[in-house]
């Protein structure tokens, strides 16, 4: 049974606010709470499977110093765009 969109966005919520490490918690609990409840269901897979990876790689690509793989690239972008939005 495929899962409720609501049960979907709650869970990639939480699995982003209870990273390995705190920035990472950080970053990704406001990107989710600003950018997931727009997102489509093929947004909610790429991110789905992102959350999958290293905290430490994702950490490198959030922060620009390595390149996110080209599966990635675009939604580590709007992520570092949400980042900036964030800070003013």
């Amino acid at each position: 049974m495929p899962e409720v969109h609501e049960h979907r966005l709650k869970r990639l919520q939480m699995r982003s606010m209870r990273r390995g490490i705190k920035e990472m918690d950080l970053i990704l609990s406001a990107y989710a709470e600003a950018r997931l409840p727009q997102m489509d269901d093929a947004g909610l897979t790429l991110y789905d499977q992102m959350l999958n990876e290293n905290d430490h790689d994702l950490y490198l690509w959030v922060s620009g110093q390595a390149d996110a793989p080209a599966e990635y690239a675009a939604l580590v972008t709007d992520i570092r765009g949400q980042l900036a939005e964030a800070r003013g």
